[in-house]
């Protein structure tokens, strides 16, 4: 069972077990993730996606939202473009955040497997992209990092917002492994390793908010 995040071959090591699902951990890059049998499908993917009310109007997600889009705007003045383009990739049926980032003067595209499957949005490069409470979902996260590489342009920021893993206890009793549709967890060590193998800057500005910037 290789990693699905680095491809490591090396046997991972267990983590941790539920009722139902078995938790394991890369030992190269310290990915968590559940066994390949107990990936979800995608009808009970979308399934549990469409049970998510976020909208424009609900300005507790906005607030949410502005975790990510406050340190994010920091970056965005440091870019030396005359426009800016930006994706937010997994942006789910109500594109808030792209919406945000218009308003910031980006301007942004939208791509997302189940609500904006617009193959034409990932066939160019852009100095910004998103991905929020998205990246916990993949389940080959190494096609969709390769992915995140290329289409960043030099310079460029990867604003990822997703709740990292901490250790084995806190682990255990940790709420998030609890959706089923939750199947890769990141640690800081793991965005550290991507940042190291890949030529990244990496700054971690909120709790579950990752920012890297491409040398």
């Amino acid at each position: 069972m290789s990693c699905p995040l680095c491809l490591s071959s090396t046997p991972p090591s267990h983590y941790h077990s539920d009722k139902k699902r078995d938790y394991h951990q890369c030992n190269n890059c310290s990915l968590v993730y559940v066994a390949p049998d107990s990936l979800p499908s995608k009808e009970q993917e979308k399934q549990e996606y469409d049970l998510h009310e976020n909208n424009f109007e609900d300005e507790g997600y906005r607030t949410f939202l502005r975790k990510l889009v406050t340190p994010l705007t920091l970056f965005i003045k440091d870019l030396k473009t005359k426009e800016l383009r930006g994706l937010d990739f997994g942006c789910g049926p109500a594109p808030v955040l792209a919406s945000m980032l218009e308003d910031e003067g980006i301007k942004m595209n939208t791509y997302d497997p189940f609500y904006a499957n617009m193959p034409q949005a990932l066939e160019q490069q852009y100095n910004i992209i998103t991905c929020t409470e998205a990246i916990e979902h993949f389940h080959t996260p190494h096609k969709e990092w390769a992915l995140f590489t290329t289409l960043l342009a030099s310079e460029g920021v990867l604003a990822i917002m997703t709740k990292r893993v901490i250790d084995k206890a806190r682990f255990a009793n940790w709420h998030y492994k609890n959706d089923i549709t939750h199947v890769s967890f990141f640690s800081v060590d793991t965005f550290e390793f991507l940042a190291r193998r890949d030529g990244f800057d990496v700054s971690f500005p909120e709790n579950d908010v990752v920012l890297m910037r491409k040398r």
